[in-house]
């Protein structure tokens, strides 16, 4: 008998239960359209999300999922997932960021500028196109700090950047050489993050991410702090979960996230598992790297220049001989 009216209970009961598991704050997706961001938009809908997707492009006719579909397509496939609201506009407009975020409770910042250097940035200000790392890696952040402070709904950015403390290595040198200081302009967005003190962040520092979707067992690893991590390849999938899982952890918040894989067998075979012991950030990040940034960009730039035009000369010479020795022979 009881264990009947246990049942009847449960049943009378689950609507109201089922009712309260559905209704979720939106949240917002900037960069649905990459790899990264649709896997993103996708788990957020399986989780019961309402999401809102920031697009610069129309939808397009036909909607499609493969993963070299042209954005508007793959847009035009997210707006047809239950709940997915598309937004007009762009990060670097105040307006259309403030329209995106009001009454969302969080944002997944996914976005990064994708603008190449160009012949013309030696004679005019690079920064004028709006496609400018500076304008979409920190002004962007910048609109997105100040719309989630105006909505007062929005009260957690969730932010995709890169290890931006190593200005003299040689993979920020060119990546800042031949991204308009993508590297450098990431790093300074992550500075503006840390000194807001009524948003709540979460950045995470992924590996290099790859196509590949499988992640295999016991082969995630976590470092909080800024902490540094050896550099490895890790799955869109993993990083997308992370993105979304940390949303349900209040200890992710305001903190900095190293996110690699490891050999299997070496690592966690979950990020909850991972996400439970990350503490808020505690050391001091330099404030001072944009001026080194732009130095070894332009110390470390002219070296590589340099080293190519001395290798392309030794190759013109050994080609120099083999003709002459060809021509030698011939007679």
């Amino acid at each position: 008998m009881r264990a009947r009216l246990i049942t009847i209970f449960s049943l009378l009961l689950a609507p109201w239960e089922a009712e309260a598991t559905a209704v979720r704050a939106p949240v917002a997706v900037i960069g649905s359209t990459g790899r990264l961001g649709r896997l993103a938009v996708q788990q957020l809908v399986e989780r019961g999300y309402p999401v809102r997707i920031l697009l610069r492009h129309d939808l397009a006719a036909s909607p499609s999922s493969e993963a070299d579909a042209e954005p508007a397509a793959v847009a035009a496939w997210l707006a047809t997932m239950p709940g997915v609201l598309p937004v007009k506009g762009d990060v670097t407009n105040r307006e259309s960021v403030d329209e995106l975020l009001r009454g969302c409770s969080a944002c997944l910042a996914l976005h990064g500028a994708r603008r190449s250097r160009k012949l013309s940035d030696l004679w005019s200000d690079p920064t004028t196109d709006p496609k400018h790392s500076k304008n979409v890696n920190y002004e962007g952040v910048r609109n997105l700090i100040e719309a989630a402070q105006a909505s007062e709904t929005c009260r957690r950015l969730v932010r995709i950047t890169g290890k931006g403390e190593t200005p003299w290595s040689i993979f920020s040198i060119l990546i800042n050489g031949l991204g308009s200081m993508a590297k450098a302009w990431n790093y300074e967005g992550e500075q503006l993050l840390r000194a807001c003190k009524d948003i709540d962040y979460t950045i995470i520092r992924p590996g290099v991410m790859g196509r590949v979707d499988d992640v295999p067992a016991d082969s995630l690893a976590l470092a909080d702090n800024g902490g540094d991590l050896k550099v490895s390849s890790i799955a869109h999938g993993a990083i997308a979960s992370l993105c979304v899982e940390c949303l349900d952890h209040p200890n992710a918040a305001r903190t900095t996230l190293t996110a690699m894989s490891v050999p299997p067998g070496e690592g966690a075979s979950s990020w909850e598992a991972l996400l439970q012991k990350v503490k808020p950030d505690s050391r001091a990040f330099r404030a001072d790297l944009l001026a080194e940034h732009l130095l070894a960009m332009r110390v470390g730039g002219t070296a590589i220049i340099a080293a190519m035009a001395l290798f392309a000369a030794g190759v013109l010479n050994v080609l120099k001989m083999l003709v002459l020795a060809l021509v030698g022979l011939v007679r």
